[in-house]
Formats: C-alpha cells, structure tokens, sequence
C-alpha cells in the first residue's frame, strides 16, 4: 500500500489522508510493462549511449512547494549534499574527461550552503555547467540577488521553469505571486547578458503542462513564449524545453486525487515512440542523489531505483567502464519520456 498524504498537493484538503493501491502495481495489471514495449521496439535491454552528463542533485530544499514537482522539494525538506560528497563527484569528473556536462539541480540548489564553491570547482575544471535555476530563488532573499553576475563570471547555462506567460497559468502551478517574482529574475538576468544575442550565455526555460496532458509542440510554444515575454516584459530567453511531467510523486498525487490517473497512463502508453524511446536521457546521463547514491535519471532517483546493481552504487565507487555497459532500470514511468516528441531535462527528443 502506498500512502499519498493530501497536504503535499497545494488543492487538497489537508483533513484527509488519501491511501490507495501502489501505482506501480496499478499499472502492472492494467498496461503493458514498459520493458515489453522496449522488447517489442528492438531497444531491449536498454543501455547508455556513453556517459557524456553527470546530474547533481544537491539537495531537496526549495522556497517553493510546486504542484508537479516530482522531487517533493519544499522548505522543510533537510537532505542536503555534502562537500565531501560533491569532492567525489569532482573526482569522477577528473576520471571521466568525456563527461563534459554537469547538470545542476535541487530542490533549489542554490540553498546548499556549498552550492558556489562546487560551482567554482567545476567551472574551474573546464565542463559546462548547467544550474537548474527556479528564479524566485534569485529575487526571495538578498544573499541571492547576486546571482545572475556570479553565473555570468562563470558561464553557467541557466535553465529555469516557467509554466506558462501569464500570471494565472503559472501561479496556479507554483504559488500565488510566482510569476511576478519570475519576470523580475528574468530581467535580471536579462541584464547581465543572459538570453541577448551574441553574449554566449544561455538562458533556456522548462514549459510543464498544467494538467493531466502531453506537452505541445515544442517550436511552437518558444514562438508564443517569446512573443509575449518580449512584448508584454521585455524578456530575452534562448531556448524554450517541453517536459512531460511523469507520474511520480506530487503529480502522481495529483492524479490519483482528480480521477485522472488511468486517463494520463492511458496517454502515455499509446502515445509511446520508439524514435523517443531509443533518444531518452538515461542513455547519455548519469544521476547523482544528494548523499551520493548513483541512478539512471532524477525520477528514478525519487523512486530510490538505483543504478543496475551489477554497477556501482555510489559515487565513491565510481567506475565508468562498468557504468557505461549498465542495463538502464526501467519502470512504468518511463512511458513518460517516450511519449509523443519525447520528454528529457533538455526538452523534447525527437
């Protein structure tokens, strides 16, 4: 049995504890398992591609409490990432020189007390760095207002969510006066450069559906997004990426509590893509808990499905021959990210 508590999706009534059968067992019995439709596809078992992007996840604390958010990040959240535990991923990376992406995320990680020193290490070691940013963090207290210059002097690729260009659409998913607080980041970092031609600093928005349905085409919605931000705000950004929000954790909630589960796992396994399936994000990256711990993506890192356990399981472990032959873990979640254009941390895949 599996207990969703009402109070961590923000429309609930918290009076009530919802319990209901384990998901996983749900999908078992009503869809095909995701490894036979892999099977089916040619794509069995599933393996990395090469091992070119080590996510970071370094720590669950957040100023926010989002309704999809598949970390169940909050400000009561306490798991942090140690130094002694970021050293051993600047280890693996020294080890690793073809892992030239690191991809940084929380909660919101600019909360971890070392979060700018690991940024400084890895920016002086020569990868790309990547900060999955929420932007309130940049406006919600001083000691963050900096922000946006100490990613310019180190080149960090900023890559924040915004659900939608209007006030309504994106409160109603992330809190009450969010968007407000996002326009201001946005032109703060507008004006240290990020997001205006020719400046070489990347700033890519995450669009997530608000509701029990697939994203839109990805074109199309950077060609709206950019419309209205510019005309309405004067708001640059590079790249807008559309993620699929997968059944786990506060949106499997969500799901669960509206009725709408069987409906969006019915979508997603008919929706299912090979073309996306054989280009999903597990096969070029490796995941990162905050204690160390190794998995193939961040959502079966929140399902605490670790790496295969024929490779290591832990950072201090860390041995990329033998991570990049791994069988990929899969489950019936991964019918998220092979759905319809794909879904990934880099947006649609096909």
């Amino acid at each position: 049995m599996k207990s969703l508590h009402a109070q961590h999706h923000p429309l609930a009534d918290t009076s009530y504890q919802l319990t209901v059968l384990n998901p996983e067992q749900q999908v078992g019995q009503a869809w095909p398992a995701f490894a036979g439709k892999l099977r089916e596809t040619g794509l069995l078992p599933l393996r990395p591609l090469g091992v070119g992007t080590l996510q970071l996840n370094v720590g669950k604390m957040c100023n926010q409490t989002c309704k999809h958010c598949h970390v169940d990040a909050g400000p009561d959240r306490t798991e942090i990432m140690t130094r002694e535990t970021m050293e051993l991923c600047l280890q693996a990376l020294r080890q690793a020189p073809g892992m030239q992406v690191v991809d940084v995320t929380g909660g919101a990680p600019e909360m971890n007390p070392d979060f700018r020193w690991l940024v400084e290490q890895v920016s002086a070691l020569g990868r790309q760095l990547i900060v999955r940013c929420n932007l309130t963090i940049i406006v919600a207290n001083r000691k963050y207002h900096d922000l946006p210059a100490f990613y310019r002097q180190h080149g960090v690729r900023v890559v924040s969510s915004l659900p939608h260009f209007s006030a309504a659409r994106t409160d109603a998913q992330r809190g009450e006066g969010v968007f407000e607080r996002s326009i201001r980041a946005l032109q703060m970092l507008n004006a240290e450069g990020y997001g205006q031609e020719g400046s070489g600093l990347v700033l890519d928005l995450v669009y997530n559906p608000s509701g029990a349905f697939l994203p839109g085409n990805q074109q199309a919605l950077e060609r709206d997004f950019k419309q209205r931000l510019r005309r309405e705000h004067g708001i640059e950004f590079n790249n807008l990426l559309t993620i699929t929000n997968l059944p786990v954790s506060r949106f499997l909630d969500y799901l669960m509590e509206s009725g709408n589960y069987a409906a969006y796992m019915d979508k997603l396994v008919q929706s299912y893509n090979p073309a996306a399936a054989a280009n999903v994000m597990c096969r070029s990256t490796l995941s990162v808990g905050w204690n160390g711990y190794l998995y193939d993506c961040d959502f079966n890192q929140m399902l605490e499905l670790r790496v295969d356990a024929a490779a290591p399981q832990h950072i201090r472990d860390f041995d990329l021959g033998q991570l990049s032959a791994r069988s990929i873990v899969l489950n019936q979640h991964c019918y998220g990210c092979t759905a319809g254009a794909g879904s990934s941390c880099g947006g649609a895949t096909v």
